[in-house]
């Protein structure tokens, strides 16, 4: 497994409160899961591999920023 993420704000500090780390750790997790989910499912219906990787890798290129 990789090292922990280091998370940081806006202006490149690390995120330090526990609570903070805590949701994101978590989010973290579950999102790895779902991915995984998905992926196994897109490759059991005879999506190709490397083309579920590229739609996944677009989904998160198209995410918004809150209030954009």
């Amino acid at each position: 497994m990789s090292s922990p993420t280091l998370w940081t704000d806006r202006q490149g500090s690390p995120i330090a409160c526990v609570e903070k780390l805590k949701v994101l750790r978590e989010n973290e997790t579950e999102l790895r899961q779902n991915l995984q989910d998905v992926f196994e499912d897109a490759l059991l219906m005879g999506v190709d591999p490397e083309a579920m990787r590229r739609h996944l890798i677009e989904m998160i290129a198209a995410l918004k920023e809150l209030g954009a």
